[in-house]
Order: C-alpha cells, then structure tokens, then sequence
C-alpha cells in the first residue's frame, strides 16, 4: 500500500473492532487518576464481592440483558 486513497480503501474494508484496533494504535490513551484507581482497587480485591455477587446473580438465571437495561421501561 503506497497511497493515500489505497489506505483509505484498505481503512473502509476493516471490521469495527479492527477499526478499534487501528483507532488505538494511531492515537494511545495514557492512563487517567480514574483509571489508576480503578485498576489498584481490582488489584487489591475491592471487587470481589461484587463480581462474586453478579457471577452468582448470572448462574442463578436472574441477571437482567444489558440490552433491556438500556432500552428503559
């Protein structure tokens, strides 16, 4: 690929999560105060409960679509 309008054609072909891929690559993200905690606080178990909770909640059969969440009442 040596042109412009052949990397933009090869861009148009791509799959949404290569898309995703390639969006990533060309622009890194740093990580943010928010996203230095949330990672300490997974490292350190702050969530365990809670997965523990909405794993049982999914194997009990009563979790809830994210689908349906979001489309509202």
């Amino acid at each position: 690929m040596s042109t412009v309008a052949e990397i933009k054609a090869a861009i148009d072909r791509l799959t949404p999560e290569e898309r995703c891929e390639l969006e990533a690559l060309l622009h890194p993200r740093e990580d943010d105060d928010w996203d230095r905690q949330m990672k300490s606080d997974a490292a350190a178990g702050k969530f365990d409960a809670i997965n523990r909770d909405a794993d049982a909640t999914h194997a009990a059969g009563k979790a809830v679509p994210l689908n349906d969440i979001l489309r509202g009442p």
